[in-house]
């Protein structure tokens, strides 16, 4: 609060921000609805002005809102979309006062201290976010008062502006849901007859608190002002971009990996400052013409380092078509994520530097997601006893914990002719005719019984190592509760 000016708060509520973001790209005529699973079954999420007219509300089964109005239109919510579409809102609202944050899932709050004469008045401001919101094709309530409690309780429960100071006369005729307090508690005080908020707050605080706590009160102080209410303001996050403009436009792939390098020295030192690094990087480049060509580079692990981002764009801008020249250049980091500052040492170990390098490169070509690593898991089933994720997005672990050797080559069990718990001396297998030389086992493996697995139906293996004459070094295993043999693996 300012000295000798009363703090104003403005609370901007979207009741239909999910659905009128997907109209404003598609518009639609007649009754539209956002659908979203909860609670095992489809219910609507959002709908238009239309919808609600034929009695559809949020929360009810997509299946019964179709029986309902059988002409409904619907498309699938996107909650993240939603938040992405009101974080712009957020920046639109920075036209009107520096300190804006986001209420909830569908609303704004605005600190408007000492900023209204800007716009000719209190009133003046919100017909004019009216307007412009309006323009844009959202619907919106707008609730002004002293604190940010009153303010949304104006906003959500009877639009209008609270003079200053008079904060319990603008809300005594207000439900008490209009505290923010949850569907229960607001039912429960229903119940005793508190239907208002003149009610509340004319009761004793002693009884309201042993009941239903201090979080009450707690909310009717905040909406009067006894008790303060910060406001988060919406934090841009930071934008890690650089330009270049040419006097001259520029043609030669020379040229191009020379603007190249002097705008990653510029990004690289605002990663730096930041302990971040670039795991997408983008560069764009506009021709003569105001043709844009972009050329994306994803890296395996988060880099700031120039000398090394450089040489994995040469491809790229090879392939980049000029025309009669480049006049700007624009380099981006997409992504980025955390990189501290470590400490660097002269044994340090570069093979690792080399291969997110190579993953990098080979990357570019058939996609970070199409290079694998193997991973050890905790299981002691063959086939189980790994996983496979992507190499750029996952750490080298130490080798597998197991006392006996494991066959480097698995395939699904194929069945071979013998009888016996031992090795059979000749056997055929993938048309070659092998004869057992050397034996190593046996090694009893018992399924996992907490896992349905068809492959191991048949009970406890037998695993013997089996090298034969013909050099082969095979890995058999034999099922003594369903008598016979297998080969499932090979080792190098």
């Amino acid at each position: 609060m300012f000295d000798g000016i009363r703090r104003r708060v403005v609370s901007l509520w979207f009741p239909r921000l999910a659905s009128e973001r997907v109209l404003r790209r598609r518009p639609v005529d007649g009754p539209f609805a956002l659908t979203l699973k909860q609670k095992n079954a489809n219910r609507i999420y959002c709908l238009n002005t239309a919808a609600s007219e034929q009695g559809l509300h949020p929360g009810m089964p997509y299946a019964d809102a179709r029986a309902f109005c059988p002409d409904l239109q619907s498309g699938a919510a996107e909650p993240e979309q939603d938040q992405l579409f009101l974080r712009l809102l957020c920046r639109w609202a920075l036209r009107y006062c520096p300190w804006v944050g986001a209420e909830g899932a569908d609303g704004l709050v605005l600190d408007i201290t000492g900023s209204a004469h800007l716009f000719g008045g209190e009133e003046a401001m919100l017909a004019d976010m009216r307007a412009r919101l309006m323009r844009a094709g959202l619907s919106v309530q707008a609730g002004l008062a002293d604190t940010r409690g009153a303010a949304w309780a104006l906003a959500h429960y009877g639009e209008g502006v609270a003079p200053s100071g008079e904060m319990l006369p603008a809300l005594k005729s207000s439900p008490v849901a209009a505290l923010r307090i949850d569907e229960q508690m607001s039912a429960a005080l229903q119940r005793l007859g508190l239907r208002s908020i003149g009610d509340l707050a004319q009761a004793a605080r002693a009884p309201l608190t042993r009941r239903f706590g201090p979080g009450l009160l707690m909310r009717l102080d905040q909406a009067l002002g006894a008790q303060p209410e910060e406001i988060s303001p919406y934090s841009t996050p930071p934008n890690y971009a650089v330009r270049m403009t040419f006097p001259e436009p520029i043609g030669l792939l020379a040229d191009v990996m020379a603007g190249t390098e002097r705008l990653l020295l510029q990004l690289c030192a605002k990663l730096t400052t930041q302990e971040m690094g670039a795991r997408k990087l983008r560069i764009t480049l506009r021709r003569v013409d105001q043709d844009r060509q972009q050329v994306e580079l994803r890296l395996a692990r988060p880099l700031r380092d120039p000398q090394r981002i450089l040489p994995l764009f040469e491809r790229g801008l090879a392939e980049i078509d000029s025309g009669f020249g480049i006049d700007m250049m624009r380099l981006e980091a997409t992504q980025a994520e955390n990189l501290p500052v470590q400490q660097i040492s002269h044994v340090q170990d570069r093979g690792k530097d080399k291969l997110d390098d190579l993953i990098s490169r080979l990357g570019t070509r058939i996609g970070l997601e199409n290079i694998q690593r193997f991973l050890p898991a905790d299981s002691h089933i063959p086939e189980r006893s790994f996983t496979v994720a992507p190499a750029a997005y996952s750490e080298p672990e130490s080798g597998w914990a197991s006392s006996q050797p494991r066959a480097g080559f698995l395939f699904p069990p194929e069945p071979v002719a013998g009888t016996g718990p031992y090795p059979p001396k000749r056997f055929l297998w993938r048309r070659m005719s092998l004869t057992t030389g050397r034996v190593t086992g046996p090694e009893r493996i018992a399924p996992e019984w907490w896992l349905e697995d068809d492959n191991w139906r048949s009970g406890l293996r037998d695993y013997w190592r089996v090298e034969t004459i013909q050099g082969r070094r095979l890995w058999l295993f034999y099922t003594p509760q369903n008598p016979g043999w297998f080969i499932q693996g090979e080792f190098s």
